[in-house]
């Protein structure tokens, strides 16, 4: 008996010993409380934010894989429709003279023959051109080269605006090849390499037509250079008769009158 008493005691105080054991690790710690929650946002904001992502690649991929699949459907309502450079039409040819001119306003090929065939010749020097005074020569010769400067720069504006005229025609075909490529389903034409490509030509095409509108406004410029030098000829020629009006007066005119009024005397 006294043997089962010392065992029930000895159990009892072992039972104690682990209670108290137990109960002092385990304390409750705010710091790392609040610590585990901070973790716990940070991992659902990465959470969300990877969401987010996939998301905007899966649209991402789909608005790639509806153009690939439809792009006519997707391009064809911001193009508009154009066409090259009309070429001139031949109305009528009632001397046999104007048909040539069409051809070289269109082709840019035989100005310089055309606009002869179709305009007054030029005239040579006039009669007794070397026996006028110095300032008849200088008004004479001021208008003539008027007149020639003007032929030149027909001509050349009507080659230089020839050419144009036919090689808007292959721009245009240009043009539209490249709208066939950007609208063809077809893979190949929607890699990175054949995009650059399709931009470079762009490029390439948007600098001939800014050189073509050049041309035109050097030639336009021209002619009214050569207007303006016509008008310039006219007016000088005015002041300079008004200038020698009075030592001609003096030295021809007046000498006949007085001899006139003096044969009346007699």
């Amino acid at each position: 008996m006294k043997r089962i008493i010392l065992t029930l005691t000895a159990m009892l105080c072992l039972v104690t010993v682990a209670r108290a054991q137990l109960g002092s690790g385990i304390v409750f710690d705010p710091t790392q409380s609040a610590h585990a929650i901070e973790q716990i946002e940070q991992g659902q904001d990465l959470f969300t934010n990877t969401v987010k992502l996939a998301d905007n690649a899966i649209a991402t991929y789909n608005l790639a894989h509806q153009m690939a699949l439809a792009p006519q459907s997707l391009y064809q309502p911001f193009l508009s429709p154009s066409t090259y450079w009309m070429m001139v039409n031949q109305s009528a040819n009632t001397y046999g003279n104007s048909r040539q001119w069409t051809t070289s306003v269109n082709t840019g090929a035989g100005a310089t023959l055309s606009y002869q065939q179709a305009s007054v010749p030029r005239t040579g020097q006039i009669n007794g051109y070397g026996n006028l005074s110095t300032p008849a020569q200088q008004q004479i010769a001021a208008q003539g080269a008027t007149a020639d400067l003007n032929d030149s720069v027909t001509t050349s504006n009507m080659q230089t605006l020839g050419t144009i005229r036919a090689n808007s025609e292959q721009r245009q075909t240009d043009i539209n090849n490249l709208i066939s490529a950007s609208q063809s389903s077809d893979p190949a034409q929607h890699t990175e390499m054949a995009t650059l490509q399709r931009i470079n030509q762009a490029l390439i095409l948007l600098i001939q037509e800014q050189q073509d509108a050049n041309q035109i406004s050097q030639a336009f410029t021209l002619q009214q250079i050569v207007a303006q030098k016509q008008q310039q000829d006219t007016l000088k020629t005015g002041f300079q008769d008004t200038a020698n009006f009075t030592n001609t007066y003096q030295t021809q005119v007046a000498p006949a009158y007085n001899g006139g009024a003096q044969a009346l005397t007699y």
